[in-house]
């Protein structure tokens, strides 16, 4: 997803906590909450539920440090979500869950696990089939599954950048073309580059005017799906200055094709930031949006505040 740098930094400190006697580090717990409203540029906490709608204790299958990046799809009749949970033993994992109306949710278990790091499922449907595109930035490939039995059983089928350590990867269908947007600096969360394809396993292309953003850690990583809204792209980009994932700003996309492209900042940036208290009191950096049949939005989106390493060492939850 995007945190493993923060989540490297978050068990140094657990070691460091646990010989000391004080609590001085901190460690970023994130969590998933469900929003809704009349357009992804003006959401709100769902009503009738409390958020978080899943939070690391939910995981029932390993030890969860985290829950983070998720992202949902309905397939037959049912809301499913798969996100990113940090295996306390291993690494980044991609976990499951599901809900009939998409604001309930109960956990499924590990659906996909790697040698390697993985986060940010971005999952998604096409021609009768279902795939996913989660990051593997220590695997230096963007990496396309397809399921073999949704939601549990997935396969890798290809590969579609590789060489580099390319971030929260986020794959939109357009115009009769494949476009992606993915962040390149490997550590920095500040250049976005752009690619395109003809079919999801041929060839990558990089656009002419790639990378579209440089040197800009406020505006240049990816944060979720992109929708379309009244025929244009919409972009979610995460503000990592001056920490990471504080909050989600909206570009709107008014020229893409193989030798242009150019985009505008909404008027409602930022769409999510932090709250100032409970679950997401420091910060959100993630949004899946969905248009539901009533014209309506539904969401989900992650947050994070941060609590003493020293009292979080989860050893007291298994």
């Amino acid at each position: 997803m995007g945190i493993r740098g923060v989540l490297k930094q978050s068990l140094s400190n657990l070691a460091h906590a646990a010989n000391s006697t004080t609590s001085e580090e901190w460690y970023h717990l994130w969590s998933i909450g469900i929003y809704t409203g009349p357009s992804p540029l003006a959401l709100t906490p769902a009503p009738g539920i409390t958020n978080p709608v899943l939070t690391r204790d939910d995981v029932t299958d390993v030890c969860a440090l985290m829950v983070a990046d998720p992202f949902m799809i309905k397939a037959g009749g049912s809301w499913y979500m798969f996100f990113e949970l940090y295996n306390r033993k291993s690494h980044g994992e991609i976990g499951c869950a599901v809900s009939q109306d998409g604001l309930k949710w109960t956990y499924q278990c590990v659906v996909l696990a790697e040698r390697y790091h993985l986060s940010y499922p971005y999952v998604f449907e096409w021609m009768g089939d279902y795939y996913m595109v989660p990051e593997s930035v220590r695997a230096h490939e963007v990496r396309l599954y397809r399921a073999r039995r949704f939601p549990d059983q997935w396969d890798c089928v290809g590969t579609l950048l590789s060489g580099y350590g390319y971030a929260d990867s986020s794959i939109l269908h357009y115009e009769d073309r494949w476009w992606m947007f993915t962040e390149s600096s490997q550590g920095r969360s500040d250049t976005l580059r752009l690619f395109s394809a003809s079919d999801l396993l041929m060839p990558w292309q990089e656009h002419p005017r790639s990378p579209l953003v440089e040197w800009n850690p406020h505006i240049a990583r990816p944060a979720g799906r992109i929708v379309t809204i009244e025929g244009r792209p919409v972009r979610f980009a995460q503000n990592c200055s001056p920490k990471y994932g504080t909050e989600v700003r909206a570009f709107e996309v008014t020229e893409l094709s193989v030798t242009t492209y150019a985009e505008r900042p909404m008027a409602q940036n930022p769409i999510l930031g932090p709250s100032g208290s409970g679950w997401n009191r420091h910060g959100m950096h993630h949004l899946d949006a969905h248009l539901l049949e009533d014209g309506q939005w539904i969401a989900c989106a992650d947050g994070w505040t941060s609590v003493p390493s020293l009292h979080d060492n989860g050893t007291s939850r298994r």
